[in-house]
């Protein structure tokens, strides 16, 4: 092993693993803490796992493929038929990103969805003229 491999920060399969392991529970409504104590971990501990800090040994991945009614196979990312970008499952491990998602999927009134992408990217647009001038009213 190299002696700088702590220094790098966790591996990027790792981080894509914990990824796919959060959209998956989140997708499902099943909290770090139920997880946790099906496997028998701390709640911290599924977070690790989550952000990829901690590795996930085989027994518990396929532990936790059973609890999220998966295969190893999908949190590892090796489908059959790939889900799609790999940055899609970044995108949903953003805290927030599932729950609007459902929000946004409810809407039925396809003018009140425009609108709706149209106010994000407006506010999307706004922060990056100006980051550090929004101020908060008092």
């Amino acid at each position: 092993m190299n002696e700088n491999s702590e220094d790098q920060g966790p591996d990027p399969i790792d981080v894509a693993v914990g990824h796919r392991i959060r959209v998956r529970r989140k997708w499902l409504g099943i909290s770090q803490s139920t997880l946790a104590d099906h496997l028998g971990v701390s709640f911290q501990q599924v977070q690790k796992y989550e952000r990829g800090a901690n590795r996930v040994s085989a027994s518990m991945l396929v532990r936790i493929a059973q609890k999220l009614d998966t295969s190893v196979g999908e949190l590892v990312g090796e489908t059959a038929a790939p889900l799609g970008d790999e940055t899609l499952f970044e995108k949903l491990a953003v805290p927030g990103a599932v729950q609007l998602l459902e929000a946004f999927a409810s809407v039925q009134q396809p003018a009140m969805r425009t609108a709706i992408l149209n106010l994000t990217r407006s506010l999307i647009e706004e922060s990056e003229e100006r980051p550090l001038s929004i101020k908060r009213a008092r």
